[in-house]
């Protein structure tokens, strides 16, 4: 991987992707800062540091710390992320909406610009809501109010400044993936987590130099963390390979074809999408109730607590349904048999056409679930596993998954920039013999 960066360097397309990755994820990082007006902001982290094994912590890892300090960024991408489930389960309802996922470029735009205006109409909600949940929490111990002078200029204040910030950061993600390097959502998620990283290693020495977290303790989590990492790593790279022979053909005087190959289907193959989905799914609602302060809602919210039996058993149902629900929607195996018998592929043994394709979506199901059995179990046990040692900070194989995966396919990416970039200067510098 390092020899990867060092040959990026002395590429300048890529060099420059990479600039304009970290230019804009440090724009990011600078949004976290800003905080909205009208909040104390000693009252509001006050208030976080009692909450960080509730779905609160949970969503302020996930935005980096924005939701602890109220920034201008607080409501982070999840409304972008809710706004992209609704589409694409509305994709599978909505005949107008299917036609356009198969337009190719010109439907996908549209399905794009749908999603936008998705996101900014959550965004107002979920921001009108939390402004009126902020006006009426005190600060743990007597510190005061969180808002300054409640009210409907407060809440019209917030609702314009949270619906902008998310509006801004599905912009950076937007650009990040068409100028960039990387998908610009996922990128934007792991610099967030990423960020937190530093202030968790440093509360966790804090508790070792107290006395309140053993050595021991420590280095079987330090082995723990490298383990799933490990992993994580061996299940993305994970592929079922099925073989592929292509008929001999002739054409004019010569003879094509004849060759062996094989069409690999990962384990994963949707990715770090299903716990994104399922995690923005569950604080969605978490955290309107947890604003709320009628008897229903407090039980709503204490059962949607991550590390509860409510929560994790939703949550693994939920990572189950979208991996195979974005899997079936990214993986179309009719066109991938449809393409392969007009280039005269076939499977040993499988008659072309639509037995291919039978066979092929048998195959994918079942690796599929083995996907979502391990996507779920990276994302829960470690998580039910440090609650229950009470480790000073919040550690889940969710910000893991999602920290190796994003890693993962941008390293990937990076890598088929430089194979592209060495094929073509194999061609320039090379020398084609030929009639003149």
């Amino acid at each position: 991987m390092l020899e990867g960066f060092q040959s990026a360097s002395r590429i300048p397309e890529l060099r420059r992707r990479l600039l304009f990755t970290f230019g804009m994820l440090a724009v990011y990082r600078l949004g976290v800062a800003i905080p909205t007006p009208g909040i104390d902001g000693a009252a509001m982290a006050a208030f976080f540091a009692a909450q960080r094994n509730t779905v609160f912590g949970f969503v302020n890892l996930l935005s980096g710390g924005a939701l602890e300090q109220f920034s201008i960024f607080a409501l982070g991408i999840m409304p972008y992320i809710s706004a992209s489930i609704i589409l694409q389960l509305l994709t599978v309802v909505v005949p107008y909406l299917e036609r356009l996922s198969k337009e190719g470029q010109v439907g996908q735009r549209k399905i794009t610009q749908y999603t936008r205006y998705g996101t900014v109409a959550l965004s107002i909600i979920q921001s009108l809501f939390i402004s009126i949940g902020l006006e009426k929490l005190q600060a743990p111990g007597g510190g005061g109010a969180v808002v300054f002078h409640p009210g409907w200029a407060f809440r019209i204040m917030t609702v314009i400044t949270l619906s902008s910030g998310t509006a801004f950061i599905m912009w950076l993600g937007e650009q990040i993936s068409e100028r960039g390097i990387g998908n610009g959502i996922s990128l934007i998620i792991f610099a967030g987590i990423v960020a937190s990283f530093p202030s968790a290693v440093a509360t966790t020495y804090e508790f070792l130099r107290e006395g309140e977290l053993s050595i021991f303790m420590l280095i079987a989590l330090t082995v723990f963390m490298i383990g799933v990492v490990a992993f994580i790593v061996v299940a993305e790279r994970g592929q079922r390979r099925i073989p592929v022979q292509y008929a001999k053909r002739v054409v004019g005087r010569r003879m094509y074809g004849g060759q062996s190959s094989h069409l690999p289907l990962k384990v994963n193959t949707s990715g770090v999408i299903p716990p994104i989905f399922a995690s923005s799914l569950l604080v969605f609602p978490a955290t309107i109730a947890g604003f709320l302060e009628t008897p229903w809602a407090q039980t709503a919210a204490e059962y949607l607590r991550p590390g509860g039996f409510a929560y994790e058993t939703l949550y693994i149902g939920l990572i189950v349904f979208f991996c195979y629900f974005y899997t079936a929607v990214t993986f179309n195996t009719s066109d991938v048999a449809e393409n392969m018998k007009k280039f005269g592929g076939y499977i040993p043994g499988i008659r072309p056409g639509p037995r291919t394709a039978e066979y092929i979506d048998r195959v994918l199901t079942r690796i599929t679930l083995g996907g979502a059995i391990y996507v779920a179990a990276v994302c829960v046990l470690p998580t039910i596993l440090v609650q229950r040692l009470n480790v000073p900070f919040f550690f889940g194989g969710t910000a893991l998954m999602i920290v190796v995966g994003v890693a993962l396919d941008t390293v990937a990416q990076m890598e088929t920039h430089m194979l592209t970039r060495s094929y073509q200067g194999f061609m320039r510098g090379g020398r084609l013999r030929g009639r003149r």
